[in-house]
């Protein structure tokens, strides 16, 4: 089948604006119990920018959402890349930052122990001297703004550059998406980290690019869920994943009420969807993309097994996964999963992915990549780090880790891998054992593994 590029960002102006709208009095925020309007949050990403330094890029390491929205302005404005790791582990940061030599980090916090290089945000809570300078910023539509890094099949963590007009292309999407449901002004509480591709879609872009106001928060509890929401107008878009759904699913808090939610990261079972739309008497959109195409389809899953293509998205089935066409993408990305179309091509249906790709709470890793940082520590001479079978209601599974160590524990092993990799992703359990059932040609049949890991369970 031949494939036909978009001509989006082919032909997208020289230049695109920072913001959706040239309204100064719109809520681009709420921080803090208070709004925060386009006229003062344009007046702090300038005075932020005024005083960063010369580089090619900046991890943005900001957890309050405002407070990452600021700087990811400024670092865009300074013509930089906002760098964005897998993970906030120390040595996931540096590797990223030795991927980008001269690069700088950006937060809000005093971190000890601190990146090189790192900078701290000034206070933003204060009066802002003076207005935005006018014209309202743009930036240049090719510019690449941010990287998106995620743990692929092949251990070591994959760069997804994202240019202006991308980012334009792909919350045009999103944006159409939700208004469908939720009118067309609204206001977004978001419980996953703005980090992540999922996050930075749905509690950044729209807040910029679609007149969106977004809560600075990131509430993990039912009850911070219920306190943030109250604290935005109506109507209200929540922004999570299946965890944090079934959680509040199960807690029997009252939420205000929501016009929308919005779930991805993980597979949704139908029956939490169905359960959290008539818990809180509002439709479920669950969205389907990756760190390296955005999002490009949605389904409600209490109702319709099938996903639906945004405009301008197109599906290319192939033997080993799927070429995914969108007005974001400059030219096809493979993903790896199998997919069957129906209805002309618009809609399609999952039938299997990748197995090694990992996705807990917002938050992405991969099985090799896990293995290859068990590997590094000093005294490992050999592991494997790999899921266990009967996952959870959510298809979670559990994740275990063997290692040929003589000479280290257990606890010490761990305590290395906390520094290297996200808690969510520790296995347990990990054990030591003296050697790995490799096969002759140096493979790790799963049956041995849990073999082996059962006879130590045993012992």
């Amino acid at each position: 089948m031949a494939i036909v590029y978009d001509t989006y960002q082919r032909e997208a102006p020289l230049r695109l604006p920072l913001l959706g709208s040239d309204d100064p009095a719109r809520v681009v925020a709420w921080r803090h119990g208070a709004a925060v309007s386009a006229a003062t949050f344009l007046a702090q990403v300038q005075a932020v920018a005024a005083t960063l330094p010369t580089a090619t890029a900046a991890v943005n390491l900001c957890e309050d959402r405002y407070a990452f929205l600021v700087a990811f302005c400024a670092i865009a404005l300074r013509g930089q890349a906002n760098l964005l790791p897998s993970s906030r582990a120390p040595q996931a940061v540096d590797e990223v930052m030795a991927a980008h030599p001269g690069c700088y980090a950006l937060g809000e916090q005093a971190l000890d122990p601190a990146p090189r290089g790192y900078r701290q945000l000034p206070p933003l809570d204060g009066a802002v001297a003076g207005e935005p300078a006018a014209p309202w910023p743009t930036i240049p539509a090719a510019q690449m703004v941010a990287i998106g890094y995620t743990s692929g099949s092949t251990g070591t963590p994959g760069a997804n550059p994202k240019s202006w007009a991308s980012f334009h292309a792909s919350n045009a999407g999103n944006l159409t998406r939700l208004r469908a449901l939720a009118g067309p002004r609204f206001s977004i509480v978001a419980t996953v980290p703005p980090q992540h591709m999922y996050g930075m879609e749905m509690s950044v872009l729209l807040p910029l690019l679609g007149g969106v106001g977004v809560h600075a928060g990131k509430p993990f509890f039912p009850a911070d869920v219920a306190v943030a929401l109250a604290e935005l107008p109506a109507p209200r878009v929540l922004v999570t994943t299946p965890v944090h759904l079934r959680a509040l699913v199960e807690s029997g808090i009252a939420l205000p009420p929501v016009a929308t939610m919005v779930s991805a990261t993980a597979p949704l079972p139908v029956e939490l969807a169905r359960a959290a739309e008539q818990r809180f008497g509002a439709p479920l959109l669950e969205v389907f993309g990756s760190t390296e195409t955005c999002v490009f389809a949605s389904r409600r899953a209490a109702v319709d097994e099938d996903w639906s293509l945004y405009d301008g998205a197109s599906l290319h089935p192939q033997p080993d996964g799927t070429l995914v066409q969108a007005r974001q993408l400059d030219a096809p990305v493979a993903l790896a999963d199998i997919v069957s179309l129906s209805d002309g091509g618009r809609r399609f249906r999952l039938c299997g992915r990748h197995a090694d790709l990992l996705e807990i709470a917002g938050k992405r890793a991969s099985l090799a990549d896990l293995t290859r940082r068990l590997l590094a520590i000093p005294g490992v001479r050999d592991g494997v780090v790999f899921q266990l079978g009967g996952g959870d209601a959510l298809g979670v599974h559990r994740i275990a880790a063997l290692a040929v160590a003589p000479g280290l524990d257990e606890h010490t092993i761990l305590d290395a891998l906390r520094r290297a990799i996200d808690p969510l992703f520790l296995p347990r359990p990990l054990k030591l054992v003296e050697a790995l059932p490799r096969n002759e040609t140096g493979k790790l049949p799963r049956a041995a593994l849990l073999d082996l890991l059962g006879q130590h369970d045993d012992e």
